[in-house]
């Protein structure tokens, strides 16, 4: 009887102990989680600053129309969030622009074209932005007032 009783109790210490351990797992990846969120957060909020900013000096005509729309478009793709919303319905000109402009070599590779070239690729992208710069100015308004969740 005696053997019963040592044998029950040594169970019933390693089950409280075996919970103990489980419990203490568990918060530390509540915390965990919690510390990830709280990370996430602070990028979606910076990154939406960065958004408004561009925006703005879009519609100051500080920031060429391309320019703010390549920064603007390549902040959205990497928003991190789940689901991740179609940002090309909500703001369709400014994502036409994007399609259109995404390729033009930039920095170096566009300092290697000849300048014949790259003033005739600054004419395709002047009158690219002519014919979407009221829609996608209008855009921007919303774009100033975004708030991912």
């Amino acid at each position: 009887m005696t053997i019963n009783i040592i044998l029950v109790t040594a169970g019933v210490v390693v089950i409280v102990g075996l919970a103990v351990y489980a419990f203490r797992l568990m918060s530390q990846v509540k915390s965990q989680q919690d510390k990830q969120q709280a990370v996430r957060m602070k990028r979606v909020a910076s990154m939406q600053s960065s958004i408004h900013t561009i925006a703005f000096a879009m519609q100051q005509q500080q920031c060429d129309l391309s320019e703010g729309v390549i920064r603007i478009c390549r902040l959205l793709e990497a928003m991190p969030v789940v689901p991740h919303p179609d940002y090309a319905k909500e703001f369709p000109h400014t994502h036409e622009l994007f399609e259109k402009v995404k390729t033009y070599p930039t920095h170096e590779a566009r300092s290697l074209l000849t300048k014949a070239q790259r003033r005739e690729q600054d004419k395709e992208r002047q009158e690219i932005e002519s014919q979407l710069e009221s829609k996608i100015l209008t855009e921007t308004e919303a774009l100033r007032k975004l708030e991912v969740a």
